[in-house]
């Protein structure tokens, strides 16, 4: 079994530094206080780039080993908070955009639902608290 460490410690105001198992660091922050001029994340919404990562990861090798790389990808989540505290994301939209000459929809159709069903943890973390909505948009390159 895997085991992650991570060490968060607190700055000051309301700034912390976060570690990872790999060794690199980010700062994290409260964006609705004032923190100057310092540039860094806000948990939340580090926990959609997590969401995004993790199934886009999956998505880029699922296709690269059904030899259907595209030009582009992207991923892009839309989530909305609950009003009372405490705040937490309870519904959310991933949308998988795909861009290239010669899109192959039904390898990109099955990356996708693989990522979402199988492989993806984060995804499956957040349908714990979250009702979670997924589309795939194709886009033609000229």
């Amino acid at each position: 079994m895997v085991k992650n460490i991570v060490t968060t410690k607190w700055l000051q105001k309301s700034q912390f530094t976060s570690n990872n198992p790999s060794g690199h660091s980010l700062v994290m922050f409260d964006n609705s206080e004032d923190n100057g001029d310092v540039v860094g994340f806000s948990p939340k919404a580090l926990m959609l780039s997590s969401l995004a990562g993790c199934s886009g990861l999956d998505v880029v090798s699922l296709l690269q080993k059904m030899r259907a790389e595209v030009a582009e990808f992207y991923v892009e989540v839309t989530a909305e908070l609950t009003d009372e505290h405490p705040k937490y994301y309870h519904d959310v939209k991933v949308d998988y955009h795909f861009k290239d000459k010669n899109l192959q929809p039904e390898k990109i159709q099955k990356a996708v639902n693989l990522s979402v069903t199988k492989y993806c943890g984060v995804m499956e973390m957040f349908r714990k608290f979250a009702n979670i909505e997924t589309e795939i948009h194709l886009h033609e390159q000229e």
